[in-house]
């Protein structure tokens, strides 16, 4: 069954620029597609025409009539004053609703056991459970729980949130209303790894379609099916992850570029082959004009296709110092906190040189505070940090700003890097900076365009510790294949944060992992880590076990009792609930005999009032 269906679809913004151009596709149902392409060619464009926020100039967008859609960056607009509890609780709007009428039919009831009451309140008490209505706050908790989503925050006014928490919140949102087909632009940007792999856990269950845009490689890597990418306008399909999509366009690149070069060496044959006949023909021989003209309208034919181009691979490679010395970095017993808040404390670590080390943890963790007090921009509330005296650190910060925001992106360079200007306008090429974009203010570029001057920047220095902080969160694909060319090169020490999994398992040969107030060194790639992890949580859970089972083992009699009479008693319970379901089937035979209804009805009520009385007794045992 098809769920979206898109068919010769035409926007543009300017007159004569079509950002989609004839855009064709469709998506079956359960399906997970990656919506792939540069900055700017239309994926943005794409949803929100999905949505309904805009109108196509041209063509036809069908999604089916019975599917819901939600879209993660259209964020509703909420009454004032609603708190993110109460966003999150509209998501079970439906099941609200039917509780109130059964609130208002139980009233009823006991002043008339009439037939037709009694089947509206079974009919409404099935669709309550059907639709999850006894497990909502458990879901709720749940879905915020995964998503970051604190106690505190539920109790914050939405309208206060961060841009980032309110897409959180909306995403938590459309799970909980059980939308059927999801729209997720940049679903992990304000995503911690923890997060992260939660919503990823979440989508490999999810049972509707998934349409995403995203620039984290690893996200869809695992969550993807298939891969449409939008190219000048138009949809080129691939049948794999984010992984199969890069080795099948480089394979696709690559007998492009053979069949024009065949092309183009036909054309010189044929060239050729037709002045040859032409000077025959001169000399005699007519009829060798018109096969001459026919090769010539041949080469007309093969000249109109163009050479297929690949984006420019990073050209510049960072200077480097070379470091000599025993170590780059020693913390010793390091603590830092905020007011009442210790962020972590005994913090002790060193750092030799060619070190690559990912510092990983949740957000709120203190992995950019610890950043800070390695650069020496805060200072630790106990213990002390050292740099070997040949250290020379260069950093790159999550939020990057710049001493002259009215400068140009050229004019930086030049007064910040002295350097010549056509070396300054080399490297900003190489980073994506070309033509009028070097006349840019700095202070109007955007954050992933502030970040790649920045490192563009660093890459001029003479250095052997680098300090990366958040290096990929605002860089599109192509910047953050860029980035890695040039730390691919790069032999000295690295240190950075990241959440972005494809860029630590490329560069991280050590993993800091902050948690709870302390960082846990594990000596390996990111993957190695989780199955370590893994193993870890394996682990404990086996010794929770055991310690459950010695606890069971050592409890008085008294507690072994209790254990017994709450095994009786949970017998009962579920004997009882039996019965009551099979009164709620009986109910449904007999929905048109009244008299058969009221007995049903009188066993049931008793049946509730029992059933009410265990589990107060159970509850009085667990306790």
């Amino acid at each position: 069954m098809i769920d979206i269906s898109v068919n010769a679809l035409v926007k543009a913004f300017e007159l004569g620029k079509n950002i989609l151009d004839g855009l064709s596709f469709t998506v079956n149902s359960g399906e997970r597609v990656g919506i792939l392409g540069h900055n700017g060619c239309g994926k943005t464009t794409l949803f929100r025409i999905l949505s309904g926020q805009l109108r196509p100039d041209e063509g036809e967008v069908m999604v089916a009539p019975s599917k819901r859609l939600g879209l993660v960056t259209q964020i509703p607009v909420y009454p004032e004053g609603w708190t993110t509890e109460q966003v999150l609780r509209h998501a079970h709007r439906r099941l609200y609703d039917i509780s109130r009428r059964l609130e208002e039919l139980s009233l009823q009831l006991e002043k008339e056991q009439s037939p037709s009451l009694l089947g509206e309140y079974d009919r409404l008490q099935e669709d309550f459970r059907r639709l999850g209505g006894y497990e909502m706050d458990t879901s709720r908790s749940r879905v915020a729980n995964g998503l970051d989503i604190s106690p505190a925050m539920l109790s914050q006014s939405f309208e206060s949130l961060s841009g980032g928490e309110k897409t959180r919140v909306n995403l938590a949102r459309l799970i909980l209303e059980d939308t059927d087909i999801l729209l997720l632009d940049e679903p992990t940007n304000h995503l911690d790894l923890r997060s992260t792999e939660w919503l990823e856990d979440y989508l490999l269950r999810f049972k509707g379609t998934v349409l995403v845009i995203s620039h984290d490689r690893y996200f869809l890597d695992k969550v993807v099916q298939r891969s449409i990418e939008i190219s000048e306008g138009k949809a080129e399909f691939y049948s794999g992850n984010y992984s199969f999509y890069v080795q099948e366009r480089q394979r696709r690149f690559e007998e492009k570029l053979k069949k024009y070069e065949k092309d183009q060496a036909k054309i010189e044959q044929l060239t050729r082959a037709a002045e040859q006949m032409h000077l025959w023909a001169f000399m005699g021989n007519d009829k060798l004009h018109k096969r001459a003209f026919s090769m010539e309208k041949r080469i007309e034919k093969l000249k109109a296709s163009e050479k297929p181009t690949e984006q420019k691979k990073l050209s510049v490679k960072f200077k480097e110092r070379q470091f000599s010395g025993d170590e780059v970095l020693v913390l010793e017993d390091i603590s830092k906190g905020f007011g009442d808040r210790l962020l972590f404390s005994g913090l002790s670590m060193e750092v030799a040189g060619g070190e690559r080390i990912a510092l990983i943890g949740d957000n709120g963790a203190g992995k950019s505070t610890l950043v800070k007090l390695i650069m020496g921009e805060e200072t630790p509330d106990t213990g002390y940090l050292y740099k070997g005296p040949a250290v020379r650190s260069a950093y790159l910060p999550q939020m990057v700003s710049f001493s002259k925001d009215e400068r140009s992106a050229l004019d930086t360079m030049l007064y910040d890097c002295r350097c010549q200007p056509q070396e300054a306008r080399d490297r900003l090429a190489a980073f994506g900076f070309r033509g009028e974009d070097v006349f840019t203010p700095v202070g109007a570029l955007s954050g992933g365009e502030k970040s790649r001057l920045r490192l563009c920047m660093l890459m001029g220095g003479d250095i052997n510790f680098l300090i990366l902080d958040e290096p990929t969160n605002h860089l599109d694909i192509a910047s953050r294949e860029w980035m890695e060319d040039a730390l691919s090169d790069y032999e000295q020490t690295l240190l950075f944060v990241s959440h972005d999994r494809y860029f630590i398992e490329k560069f991280a040969s050590r993993i800091w992992a902050l948690s709870d107030g302390h960082i846990t060194d594990f000596r390996g790639g990111y993957k190695d880590f989780c199955q370590w992890k893994s193993r870890q949580q394996v682990f404990t859970q086996a010794e929770k076990r055991q310690e459950k089972e010695k606890e069971k083992n050592s409890k008085p009699q008294r507690q072994k009792n209790n254990d017994k009479a709450i095994a009786r008693l949970e017998r009962e319970i579920q004997r009882l609930e039996e019965k009551s379901a099979e009164l709620d089937r009986l109910s449904e035979e007999y929905a048109t005999d009244y008299q058969k209804l009221m007995e049903i009805a009188a066993q049931k009520e008793e049946l509730e009032a029992q059933l009410l009385e265990l589990y107060g007794k159970w509850e009085e045992l667990e306790q």
